[in-house]
């Protein structure tokens, strides 16, 4: 087994074992969802959740996939995400961390909250305002963008 797989059915067993603390049921559904989500390894729509998790069990219905991540983010096992206007994206929940989204073309790169710090020290001395920074997403280009702009012919 490589170190990623280690880490990732390690991942699986820690998750697991939290809802079989909670009193919680670990059905195929559940599992191959948890699964999907730990090798996904970031951010993922319901619609590609339900792929990845029908591409293994082809009967499991998509209405039992959202059932399942509506009651894994009541439990705080995942974390739902929306960038804009765009679809709820899902990953599990873990170490605090904000998004950089590019306009361009939509990828998601999860930083440290660190990088916000200083953000968030201005909006509470000078308005009072508290961020999030777990739930702060903020927009721009990324590098395969911006080179893009400035390439001939981009």
């Amino acid at each position: 087994m490589r170190a990623g797989q280690n880490v990732s059915a390690e991942r699986l067993e820690d998750v697991l074992a939290l809802l079989h603390a909670q009193g919680d049921r670990v059905t195929t559904p559940r599992r191959l969802l948890i699964e999907s989500l730990i090798e996904a390894g970031g951010h993922r729509t319901a619609e590609e959740l339900a792929a990845e998790v029908q591409s293994r069990a082809p009967d499991v219905h998509l209405s039992t996939i959202y059932r399942n991540l509506e009651e894994l983010e009541r439990l705080g096992v995942i974390e739902q995400v929306r960038f804009g206007g765009g679809a709820a994206t899902y990953h599990l929940a873990a170490a605090r961390h904000g998004h950089l989204v590019c306009s361009e073309c939509g990828v998601t790169i999860e930083v440290p909250d660190e990088l916000f710090r200083p953000l968030e020290r201005t909006a509470k001395t000078r308005y009072g305002f508290t961020i999030d920074p777990h739930h702060l997403a903020m927009r721009g280009r990324c590098v395969a963008c911006s080179a893009s702009e400035h390439s001939p012919g981009g």
